[in-house]
């Protein structure tokens, strides 16, 4: 058996890539009797039958995601805009929180800076320790900065539909020649150009998954996680930590609370602040069982 990664998956077809081209394989049915899904960015044992495959076995993750459904990134990319369609700051928040939690370094993308002034939404996540790009797919500001942070990963850029997460790569690797949508004045958001997950490569070991944008549907429900991990999902959280009153203390209502004192005093944001109560809320209805 051979080993490669999945590109691409649709429509319950998986495209691998191997030395000598893109594969089309089936998976097993054992894969659905384990409960098991193979997703793109995987590592997988395959055979060939003629010009086609079958995925024989998954290879060990380092990390995977629900939403997006990628396994195996070295960063995810959050586009946002503070342009049509403005990036609600919560869909950020909730998408880094994951990503902390899973250990994978994050960057944040406010783009359209030719249309709207990035600065108000890219400090939020300055002051957060977040690192941030600022870029326009239309002029070509930040392009370059983008591509180095690019070099040498693999990274999932994710972010509501309409931001330019199409014409940024585009413009980062013209040869891609990815499809791009208009965005509805009237509804204010974009048209869904990515139906799938590929992976895109734009050379030297430097792979992007271009994913489906995610919309205020997706917020309704955090991926699974204890409601007592969030705190460590917000990094500008950890000086306080372990310096409030109560050791159990959910920075909520308690009394004696380090991080809503920094909250007061102008040391959090109050936006990321807002998004941890919220993404705490939706934390606090998983059921144990659903954790287990």
């Amino acid at each position: 058996m051979e080993e490669y990664r999945i590109i691409k998956a649709l429509s319950g077809f998986y495209y691998v890539q191997t030395e000598d081209g893109v594969v089309e394989c089936r998976a097993r049915g054992r894969f659905r009797r384990q409960d098991q899904s193979p997703l793109v960015g995987d590592f997988v044992r395959i055979t060939r039958q003629a010009d086609k495959g079958v995925l024989e076995a998954l290879l060990p993750r380092k990390n995977a995601f629900i939403r997006p459904a990628v396994a195996n990134i070295d960063q995810l990319v959050v586009l946002a805009s503070c342009a049509i369609p403005v990036t609600e700051p919560f869909l950020i928040d909730r998408v880094l929180a994951i990503a902390r939690l899973q250990n994978v370094p994050a960057l944040v993308v406010v783009n359209k800076d030719d249309l709207a002034p990035a600065q108000p939404l890219a400090e939020i996540y300055r002051g957060a320790g977040v690192p941030v790009l600022v870029t326009s797919a239309e002029t070509g500001e930040g392009i370059e900065a983008l591509r180095e942070a690019l070099a040498g990963k693999l990274s999932c850029l994710t972010g509501n539909s309409g931001v330019g997460k199409s014409s940024l790569l585009n413009r980062a690797c013209p040869q891609l020649c990815l499809p791009v949508g208009e965005v509805s004045e009237k509804l204010g958001r974009g048209r869904h150009t990515t139906r799938h997950i590929e992976l895109y490569s734009l050379g030297a070991d430097t792979f992007v998954a271009d994913t489906p944008g995610f919309s205020a549907f997706d917020t309704e429900r955090m991926e699974l996680v204890h409601k007592e991990q969030l705190q460590y999902a917000f990094p500008e959280f950890a000086p306080y930590l372990g310096h409030c009153q109560f050791p159990d203390c959910a920075h909520r209502k308690e009394p004696g609370c380090a991080v809503r004192k920094a909250l007061a005093e102008g040391k959090i944001g109050q936006t990321r602040y807002d998004s941890y109560e919220r993404l705490y809320e939706l934390a606090s209805q998983i059921k144990e069982w659903e954790l287990k």
